[in-house]
């Protein structure tokens, strides 16, 4: 298996302000893009031929961060969805990219930490059509689901149903053949004008076609709240996965749970609490405290603000005696203030100018 494909379009209307001037799966946890997770655990599987399903006026940005491909070491080619129609739309419109290859479609958005390559050499190894992965959940009806028989067999994948039969979710990590094509094309759009990809698991039952699945116990979030993202921000940073970082830089400072980019400067009257990251050329300063879980991006400059369970994305500027606290601010954004020390939860979009 040598193709995969990230979906990286839809609007991301509740990750709205950060998500009006870019893609959601461009936001950055642990201070790397998320989709990037997903395109590193493709190449670090072997698979190097990549489809990156863009739509939407900010998709552009998505060609400058990812380009060809070259500086992560894949191919990639870029497939336009005019209108978010659904997974299936979108993996229909990579049939001629797939041709007659087996693939693995990941969703931009959703996090697994788990390493795929020991499901792409399962599926390769069987003539399975289809290979699923479900994890157990809280919140089932917000979750395509699968009902399992006693012994074992898919019975029925349904979306986001009323009254679920289980709480196993069908994660944003599927893995088919071509036949995938001529199933989609039989589909017709659901409730919400779209082609689901529950749906075409389903017909792909109805025709006694193989799916297999395998449980996962490890971590995974749909990013799809800024509650979300905060919670996959701080369980990246406990676990620190520096494959994706740059290892080879010698001027990044990595010590337990704390790592400071390239020409950042923390001043001694600064505590840290781990874990944190800062990245390059950031400056932090002020008798004040940082952590724990906190991302701050490149070239920031934090004096007098102490911030726990956030993440600063780049080019911040944040000069005000407060606490940030589960909060996220984005590219470019200035905040400043002449009150006493208070507690916020801030969500502020790019470019902001906030006066407090």
């Amino acid at each position: 298996m040598k193709k995969g494909i990230i979906l990286h379009g839809g609007y991301g209307t509740r990750l709205r302000p950060l998500t009006y001037s870019r893609p959601k799966q461009l936001l950055p946890i642990a201070n790397i893009p998320m989709s990037q997770f997903g395109l590193v655990e493709m190449k670090n599987a072997g698979i190097t031929d990549i489809a990156i399903i863009i739509g939407g006026e900010n998709s552009f940005k998505v060609r400058e961060f990812y380009g060809t491909g070259e500086k992560f070491g894949v191919n990639i080619t870029y497939v336009n969805q005019e209108k978010p129609l659904g997974i299936s739309h979108a993996i229909s419109l990579c049939q001629e990219f797939i041709c007659n290859d087996k693939f693995v479609v990941f969703l931009g958005d959703n996090i697994l930490l788990k390493e795929i390559n020991g499901f792409v050499d399962e599926f390769e190894k069987t003539d399975d059509d289809a290979k699923i992965l479900l994890c157990e959940v809280s919140n089932p009806q917000q979750f395509g689901i699968a009902d399992i028989s006693k012994n074992g067999k898919i019975l029925k994948i349904m979306e986001k149903p009323k009254n679920p039969p289980t709480n196993l979710a069908v994660i944003g990590i599927y893995f088919f053949n071509p036949k995938i094509f001529k199933i989609i094309k039989k589909l017709k759009p659901s409730w919400r004008n779209e082609l689901e990809i529950t749906d075409a698991l389903q017909l792909m039952l109805d025709n006694n076609e193989k799916i297999s699945y395998e449980t996962i116990t490890n971590y995974w979030k749909d990013t799809g709240t800024v509650e979300d993202i905060l919670d996959a921000n701080k369980k990246l940073l406990e676990i620190f996965d520096l494959s994706i970082l740059d290892q080879n830089n010698s001027k990044v400072q990595m010590k337990r749970k704390l790592i400071i980019g390239e020409n950042s400067i923390i001043e001694k009257e600064v505590k840290i609490i781990e874990p944190v990251i800062v990245g390059h050329n950031s400056n932090i300063s002020g008798t004040i405290t940082i952590g724990p879980n906190v991302s701050i991006g490149n070239n920031c400059k934090i004096n007098e603000c102490s911030i726990e369970n956030s993440i600063i994305m780049d080019n911040c500027e944040i000069d005000c005696k407060i606490i940030l606290k589960d909060s996220i601010i984005a590219y470019d954004s200035k905040i400043k203030s002449n009150d006493d020390e208070k507690f916020l939860k801030l969500l502020v979009g790019e470019q902001s100018k906030l006066m407090l």
